[in-house]
């Protein structure tokens, strides 16, 4: 039993490093490359931190571990709501930006109920994939045109930045790449091997130990952008993460290797999942409304209305305490 756990733990801190270097790595590269640091947050970072679930689902996947896969999946956008937002906003309120509220929230809900009926067949294959990747595409289009005039607005920063270094951070990427690929080989021989010994579903590994460590990179991201005041890009980024966990990563694990979905999913982990998720709609939209954070040095200013949405300390402990009654209704 030894053994698995170490590779388990090994491989959550592997995919945690390599996760980092990427998404560090790619960001500066972004903006460097005047892409605008709004676009490069909604995008790169919640693609790059939904990069670990991708890697662990597609080696689940090939393995023939779909339960693990789903596992991983349903569990992380669990944890990226109750965990990651409540320990975040416990730490100090968030900020919600208004575009999350008209763009990103509404996406977050449509993608959540029509990712739904495409598991009744108990099978998300290649069509399914296929559904959820268009899904994407239209989300990033849409993402692309709102934030179109901020791209040629941002200028590039590889001249005007001595410590940028294109080769260096090329490094970061690929050495990123490859802890990701490492960390999600032993994450899952780890997952596999202790379901086996200790008799556990590889489901219930899936949602628990495996979906909380792949989360580590939105924890990491978000509770360190908490401390450091940098909160109004920490919701967008959670639900942005959310999106692409059910798209990018469960259409692109379906595209490369069909899984097949237990029942128990569709009664159980999926309901719980959407309803975690879509509890975070009436906690914005009712959420005490803040103060607009001045924007700090070399921060262009925001127009819009003085005062915000947030998501306060109150609504923290109750996203937490939401995703501990979720775990006792399941397990």
């Amino acid at each position: 039993m030894l053994t698995p756990l170490l590779l388990l733990l090994a491989g959550i801190g592997v995919l945690y490093l390599g996760a980092e270097g990427l998404i560090r790595g790619a960001a500066r590269m972004g903006v460097a490359w005047g892409i605008a640091p709004i676009l490069v947050g909604l995008t790169v970072v919640s693609i790059g931190t939904s990069a670990p679930e991708l890697v662990v689902s597609l080696l689940a996947a090939a393995r023939g571990s779909p339960d693990l896969a789903l596992g991983n999946i349903l569990g992380s956008n669990l944890a990226n709501v109750g965990l990651v937002l409540g320990l975040a906003a416990l730490v100090r309120p968030l900020e919600v930006v208004p575009s999350v509220v008209r763009r990103d929230l509404p996406w977050m809900v449509v993608i959540t109920l029509v990712a739904f009926p495409l598991l009744l067949n108990l099978r998300v294959g290649r069509v399914e994939g296929t559904v959820l990747a268009l899904l994407l595409f239209a989300y990033l289009a849409v993402l692309y045109r709102s934030w179109q005039g901020d791209l040629a607005a941002a200028p590039g920063q590889a001249a005007s930045d001595p410590s940028f270094r294109p080769l260096r951070e090329a490094i970061k990427v690929g050495a990123g790449a490859l802890g990701l690929v490492v960390g999600g080989q032993l994450i899952v021989l780890g997952a596999t091997d202790l379901a086996a010994q200790v008799g556990v579903p590889e489901l219930l590994v899936g949602l628990t130990v495996v979906a909380v460590g792949t989360s580590l990179p939105e924890l990491a991201t978000t509770v360190v952008a908490a401390v450091r005041r940098e909160t109004d890009l920490a919701v967008g980024n959670i639900v942005g993460s959310n999106i692409f966990n059910l798209t990018f990563v469960l259409g692109g694990a379906a595209l490369v290797h069909p899984l097949s979905v237990a029942e128990r999913i569709l009664t159980l982990e999926y309901p719980a999942m959407a309803l975690l998720s879509l509890l975070l709609v009436p906690i914005v939209l009712i959420g005490p409304r803040r103060p607009r954070r001045q924007p700090g040095p070399g921060r262009a200013r925001v127009n819009g209305p003085k005062r915000i949405r947030s998501v306060g300390r109150v609504e923290g402990l109750l996203l937490l305490l939401a995703y501990l009654g979720v775990w006792f209704w399941l397990v």
